[in-house]
């Protein structure tokens, strides 16, 4: 039914909402009460006010890299102004459905340890597990800060993983909640996935005498790479239930937009291509002038002199 159904969003649903809201000024308990959120939710919140900053950035770091890795697709990951902000497609079961669920469980790892790691928060700091662990066999030792993914990790579960149990199977013999806390975990795993270590040489002139070492996450652009492809490879990684829309045509009913009026590009054989974007319905051309400082000089003392040059360029637009 439509309460059950509401349920097993509400997660991703209030935490899409939350890249929206505008907490600058409001004291942390009362911005947990104005927030959209489930009881188990408001009642996590109100216990640990200090990650209301985190949940927003790691929310708006997820819609931002959503948009980016589709920008060039026929769904762009665009979102609405009226929640929900992804409208259909967080209802959808399809592959979209899927990358929202990781993408969002993903930025709100990114977010609480980044800011664990920069001594933001009392709770978790650096990971200081790996600082007790010795040298490795090359020679160099754990130091520095290590980011401390675990309690982003462990907070991310606790906010989105939260939601009512529906216990209708479906094909596959997955529920719809197993499925989104499954795409919700492959998102988590994205960040272990991505993090690399980092040296510093310490030693006479710069060499590598002496070598301290540290783990930190990726930027959050790699993560979103990386789940990009788990989404272009989905089943075996992210995983759904419907079938995706064409979304070339606008449908306000499913909350899609359609491709009329994108830009595309005419000598692409990608995604971004006019053929592909336009979905066959042509496009139209418009001839835009660019204005940009050019031929630029350092004169003494001490300013730069440019030149202003213009150009005409080709812009299309799918029809």
């Amino acid at each position: 039914d439509m309460e059950t159904r509401s349920c097993l969003v509400i997660s991703n649903r209030c935490l899409s909402q939350v890249a929206g809201c505008d907490l600058d000024g409001v004291p942390e308990k009362q911005g947990c009460a104005n927030l959209p959120l489930s009881h188990k939710q408001r009642e996590l919140c109100r216990k640990k006010p200090f990650l209301l900053p985190s949940i927003q950035d790691g929310a708006r770091l997820a819609v931002s890299e959503c948009q980016s890795q589709f920008r060039h697709e026929r769904w762009n990951c665009s979102t609405s102004e009226r929640p929900p902000v992804f409208g259909h497609e967080l209802t959808s079961g399809t592959k979209e459905t899927a990358f929202i669920y990781g993408v969002m469980a993903a930025g709100l790892v990114h977010a609480v340890t980044r800011s664990c790691s920069q001594g933001n928060m009392t709770e978790c700091g650096c990971d200081a597990q790996l600082q007790d662990s010795g040298l490795s066999t090359d020679g160099w030792h754990w130091g520095g800060c290590s980011d401390h993914i675990q309690y982003g990790t462990w907070f991310s579960r606790r906010f989105i993983d939260n939601a009512a149990k529906n216990t209708s199977m479906t094909r596959g013999g997955y529920t719809p909640s197993m499925m989104n806390q499954h795409n919700s975990e492959v998102g988590r795993q994205a960040i272990e996935q991505t993090m690399s270590t980092d040296c510093r040489c310490h030693g006479v002139s710069g060499s590598c005498a002496v070598k301290t070492c540290w783990k930190t996450m990726a930027p959050f652009e790699r993560v979103g790479v990386y789940l990009k492809e788990r989404y272009e490879n989905s089943v075996q990684q992210l995983i759904f239930f419907n079938k995706s829309p064409n979304y070339c045509l606008e449908d306000r009913r499913r909350g899609v937009a359609g491709t009329r009026g994108r830009r595309c590009n005419r000598t692409s054989t990608g995604s971004d291509s006019c053929n592909l974007l336009c979905c066959g319905r042509g496009y139209n051309t418009h001839v835009v002038r660019h204005v940009q400082r050019c031929e630029c000089k350092f004169v003494w003392c001490c300013y730069v002199r440019c030149k202003r040059c213009e150009s005409m360029n080709d812009m299309h637009t799918c029809k």
